[in-house]
């Protein structure tokens, strides 16, 4: 993207929107599944991201849980008298329904689809069975953290212009509630792919990391919040009361 390989079919591809690195994850989460358990191993990895069948009061924080951090920070820095980011979707809220802003855009094509059946479908389990919950989600955020390292040289969005510190801190305190609600659900990869695009979907709602009180509170939100729900969940399983089914990565 800074022109060091000059121009081709092949580097305009590569540079362009439609580069393949973002699914990097997916790719590999399938290929090693087939490789250790072959058609049977990939087909439930398949089924696990439509995976619905948990209690339902778990959709709570799976579609509010962002954007009440994200706002909340928002809201925060507005009342900490920083001014106010311009919010681009209420002048044209059909922008949140088509284009690069839709929640369904996102879903599939800004980063949940691309990464979470290799964060939390392929690695999470495999960790959790070796180490508890909390050091599996520190694991997990740190390595999802240091994966967004090259787009640091090229991105444009605004978490990109920032440290990466700021983000890998971020990931790992993400990291953890959704391991959170991976295992409250049954190992359920559809919750992590929803929870993911509510990430996206709440910065283009609420402009916070444009702010820098916003990003402050934005993080803060985020360290009480991840500590509140291990410190009330157990670290070890982040589940309370009984116990979850879970699905292994062997056994699906």
């Amino acid at each position: 993207m800074r022109g060091m390989l000059g121009t081709s079919i092949f580097v305009d591809f590569l540079v362009g929107s439609n580069n393949p690195a973002a699914w990097g994850p997916l790719v590999a989460a399938f290929l090693l599944t087939y490789l250790s358990t072959r058609k049977v191993g990939v087909i439930k990895l398949l089924k696990r991201g439509v995976d619905f069948r948990f209690n339902k009061i778990w959709w709570l924080p799976t579609l509010f849980l962002m954007p009440a951090i994200t706002g909340g920070a928002l809201l925060l820095a507005i009342l900490s008298v920083e001014s106010i980011p311009e919010l681009t979707w209420l002048s044209n809220p059909l922008t949140l329904v088509v284009g690069s802003s839709s929640f369904i855009y996102l879903l599939f094509l800004g980063g949940p689809l691309q990464e979470e059946f290799g964060w939390r479908g392929y690695a999470l389990p495999r960790l959790q069975a070796r180490f508890n919950a909390l050091v599996s989600s520190l694991i997990v955020g740190l390595m999802w953290g240091l994966w967004h390292l090259p787009y640091f040289f090229i991105g444009e969005a605004i978490i990109y212009q920032t440290a990466i510190f700021g983000l890998i801190i971020s990931d790992i305190l993400i990291a953890i509630l959704m391991t959170w609600l991976y295992n409250n659900t049954g190992g359920s990869i559809l919750t992590a792919l929803i929870f993911h695009t509510t990430i996206s979907f709440s910065w283009i709602l609420f402009p916070t990391l444009e702010t820098d009180l916003g990003s402050l509170y934005y993080l803060i939100l985020l360290i009480l919040a991840s500590i509140s729900i291990t410190i009330i969940w157990g670290p070890k399983r982040l589940v309370r009361e009984k116990q979850v089914k879970m699905t292994s990565p062997t056994n699906g």
